[in-house]
Order: structure tokens, then sequence, then C-alpha cells
């Protein structure tokens, strides 16, 4: 298994499409690669209790969530065959539409890729102390709770 030291997940604000483009072009000279999965959050429009969610507000515990990031890292390069990872997660205010996860994976078939893609966001999403404040169009606001 590759050690690797811990990398910067978090970034402000939302994902901009254009980091995106910039990873898939990074990787067109890595020919080992044989398939990319990507997975793309974006915040929703949901409508709880009649008022509409305009944004959420993202915190976390920054060292301790870039630490569960390293750890999830490390278990998927020893259970997946994969050539590389790349995780970026918003910290303060998305607007809904906008991004807030990207998970990269890159692996010689598409399978792996694909399944360690899953694994990634699945093990993010139940481990990672990562906080959402959804924000209505009213201003007022709720604790967004993980599904």
């Amino acid at each position: 298994m590759d050690k690797k030291k811990p990398k910067k997940v978090f970034m402000q604000g939302a994902i901009p499409p254009e980091k995106i483009a910039k990873s898939i072009a990074n990787h067109q000279s890595k020919t080992n690669i044989g398939a990319h999965s990507i997975f793309l959050g974006q915040v929703r429009a949901d409508e709880i209790d009649g008022k509409t969610v305009s944004a959420i507000d993202y915190s976390a515990y920054e060292e301790m969530a870039e630490q569960v990031f390293h750890e999830i890292r490390e278990d998927a390069f020893s259970k997946f065959d994969i050539t590389c990872a790349h995780i970026y997660h918003s910290l303060g205010e998305v607007q809904t539409g906008e991004l807030c996860l990207f998970v990269f994976t890159s692996s010689a078939h598409r399978k792996i890729a694909i399944e360690a893609c899953n694994y990634f966001v699945e093990e993010i999403k139940a481990k990672v102390p990562i906080f959402g404040k959804e924000i209505f169009e009213d201003q007022s606001h709720q604790w967004k709770v993980n599904t």
C-alpha cells in the first residue's frame, strides 16, 4: 500500500466545475489508467415543513475530519487496486445547485474505480465529522441529518 501524508480535502465555498475538468485533464498523461469514476454531491433545494432550502453552510472539526479522510483513503488503497483518488469537500456556504463534494477515483479497470468511488462516498457520509446547516429562503435554518 502506498502510504501517503494526509491531503487537503476542504475548500472554501462551492467546488467549481473547472476544478473537475482540470482533475480529469491532469490524468491524461497517466496511461496505466483505464477508468475513472466520479461522484459529485450537489446541494438540493429540499422542501422541509413548507420551507425551501436555499443553501447549506458546511462546518467541520477540520483537523479531525482531515484525519478521518486520510484513514478512509488508506483503507480504500488497501481494499481496491486504484491508481489514485481525490476528494474535495466544501466548507462555508454552498448555494442550491452548486457542488459540495467531489470524489474522483482511477484504476486500470472500471469496476474497481466505480466500487472504490462508492466506498469513499459511503464512508465519508458515515464517518467524517462534517456538519451542514440548511439555510432556508426565509433565512431560518436547521442542522442537516445525513441520509
